[in-house]
């Protein structure tokens, strides 16, 4: 093949190397955040598992330029949980497919994972045997004799990023990652063992397509066998997809490079630390509502109050742009004017809501979040 451009065509492949002491202080800061966030994993109620899981589904194909409906992906995952399913739209059967791996991936980490399951979470991302219009081989390793290209640019002249190992080499190669996996569960730092997992099932790209969501919901595994929770956390795709050109950068550079993956490793350990980062936000959120509800637990407040008051808390302190007026408040709740006007007086006077300075002639409130 003359010169050998890529990792798997390295005489060392896959004997992976890294530098320990380069990783300490990032695998200590990614330890960290991952004992604050279990430590608040009974804070994190089900709507906010739902959110998280949903935030994972979108993000996991928008990575491979996919967009998926949210409001099926949320009615999928509010059936699978268990959440009030009245007024959601309909499931798809593809995203019904995404949502049963990204679950089974975390909530069954302590079953094996073998050909077989890789197989079955293959088939329900493909139920219909074809990837847009191009029919594919479905819960099997690809067979072709065409080379597995990653490309991006016009096709007539496409860039190729990487070239994965031949379509008569995939068995064996998975023989040997997932023996690797098997006996490295309690042997291996459970971090680092993600992130080699990560890397090198995307670097085998095993089957025809899928492989990134795939790939994506194996790291999900790793982790959760490591956390011991059953519980999605944190978004690990949702970061991805926040910094996809810096991944996409630094796995083909350590696509072409030697067995030694320290600089992805690095890589790696940040990203889960601000992947951890960014669920607290969420989490935080979610704690200061039910705080906000807990002081005014006793304020008999209607079912349009209710309604708007929420909202606000939803978007945040500062994110419903403008305040809530009096015509935002007859648009949300479809009420006249005058119950508008008489409802918001009302919040004012339990000091649930405080009038905003200046406005003019449109009177608008915020929040007290204080």
């Amino acid at each position: 093949m003359g010169q050998k451009k890529y990792i798997w065509e390295k005489p060392d492949w896959p004997l992976f190397k890294w530098n320990s002491e380069e990783l300490l202080g990032l695998l200590g800061q990614a330890r960290k955040a991952q004992g604050q966030i279990i430590a608040q994993a009974a804070l994190i109620g089900l709507e906010e598992q739902a959110q998280i899981l949903v935030e994972e589904a979108f993000t996991t194909s928008a990575i491979e330029g996919e967009k998926l409906d949210r409001n099926s992906i949320r009615s999928s995952v509010a059936r699978r949980l268990g959440l009030p399913t009245a007024g959601l739209a309909a499931t798809q059967q593809y995203i019904d497919g995404l949502v049963e791996m990204l679950t089974d991936a975390t909530t069954n980490y302590k079953t094996p994972l073998t050909p077989k399951r890789l197989f079955g979470w293959h088939a329900a991302l493909f139920p219909t045997g074809h990837s847009g219009i191009k029919h594919i081989t479905v819960g099997a390793w690809r067979k072709g004799k065409e080379p597995m290209q990653v490309v991006s640019g016009p096709m007539e002249h496409p860039k190729v990023h990487f070239e994965a190992p031949p379509s008569k080499n995939i068995k064996n190669e998975m023989d040997r990652i997932l023996g690797w996996w098997n006996k490295t569960e309690k042997s291996l730092d459970g971090i680092l063992r993600a992130g080699i997992a990560h890397f090198w099932f995307v670097t085998i790209h095993p089957f025809d397509d899928g492989n990134g969501r795939i790939t994506r919901a194996i790291t999900d595994m790793a982790l959760a066998q490591d956390e011991k929770t059953g519980r999605r956390l944190y978004g690990l795709s949702s970061q991805i997809n926040r910094e996809r050109d810096a991944y996409y950068d630094i796995l083909e550079k350590s696509q072409r490079e030697t067995c030694d993956i320290t600089e992805w490793l690095k890589w790696f350990l940040g990203l889960f630390s601000r992947a951890i980062g960014h669920s607290q936000e969420i989490i935080e959120k979610a704690l200061s509502i039910a705080k906000f509800w807990q002081i005014h637990s006793q304020a008999e407040l209607n079912p349009r109050q209710v309604k708007v008051v929420n909202k606000l808390l939803e978007a945040g302190p500062g994110g419903f742009e403008g305040g809530i007026t009096n015509r935002k408040y007859v648009g949300i709740n479809k009420v006249s004017p005058e119950t508008a006007k008489r409802d918001l007086a009302n919040l004012e006077k339990r000091r649930i809501l405080k009038r905003n300075e200046g406005g003019g002639r449109s009177v608008s409130y915020s929040l007290r979040w204080d």
